[in-house]
């Protein structure tokens, strides 16, 4: 893998939502060696959030995001992400599946 690729912390000072351009974004951190290895990137103005996996950031638009890829995501996380993204966050959430 390349080094450009993999997610440092010092990167969050260089990222903006990819939507609106909201800047600066939080970064959640579940798993961490020598870089981040799973984690999330919320931007606190829309609302979307952007997982890390396999120490890469996913900032894709709505698009060209699958549900059957993030929902897993949250699902696996969900106990360390903030209940705002986890009922409201765009472009999936859990909601359906917390009113059920």
């Amino acid at each position: 893998m390349r080094e450009g690729f993999r997610i440092k912390r010092k990167l969050m000072d260089i990222l903006a939502c990819p939507i609106d351009k909201y800047y600066p974004l939080e970064l959640h951190v579940f798993e961490e060696k020598e870089e981040i290895v799973e984690g999330l990137i919320v931007c606190p103005k829309c609302l979307r959030w952007y997982p890390i996996r396999d120490e890469i950031p996913e900032m894709l638009p709505d698009e060209l995001r699958e549900e059957k890829d993030d929902l897993p995501f949250l699902e696996k996380w969900k106990d360390r992400i903030p209940k705002k993204i986890l009922l409201e966050g765009k472009p999936f959430n859990l909601r359906k599946k917390a009113e059920t």
